[in-house]
């Protein structure tokens, strides 16, 4: 996965390539391994983490906020009570009652970034929503 990472980040480098050489060394450093830290700008904070899925903006005593939010997503796991038929030697038919699984992909919000006038004034990651599966569903 790291590998997957750093390939990435390599190639928001080499599109930002002015912005990157700009940054001081300990920033750089920072992006090369996908850390942020506040004080950085937004195309530190792109090439270390990527386009976010949502940008809001708001405007006040401070000046414009830019708020960045990225997104991650869980399985969540369903089980439920269905009817499968069977067919007996003799050839006749029967139900019966089996307990099934089935999965769905729930987007959430995983990190947030607010930057006052493009720079960033705080940051934070969000814990992964725990699971609404488990539930046994029907009859």
């Amino acid at each position: 996965m790291t590998g997957c990472a750093t390939s990435t980040i390599e190639k928001r480098r080499t599109e930002r390539q002015p912005a990157y050489q700009a940054l001081v060394s300990e920033q750089r450093a920072l992006v090369d391994q996908g850390q942020i830290r506040s004080g950085m700008n937004q195309d530190a904070v792109y090439i270390a983490w990527g386009k976010p899925a949502q940008k809001l903006q708001a405007e006040g005593a401070e000046g414009l906020t830019e708020t960045w939010l990225y997104s991650g997503s869980t399985l969540d796991d369903y089980r439920y009570w269905t009817f499968r038929e069977y067919r007996e030697r003799d050839g006749s038919t029967r139900l019966e009652r089996v307990l099934e699984s089935d999965y769905q992909i729930r987007d959430f919000i995983s990190a947030e970034i607010v930057f006052t006038n493009a720079v960033v004034k705080s940051w934070r990651t969000l814990p992964t929503p725990p699971s609404r599966g488990g539930t046994v569903r029907g009859y």
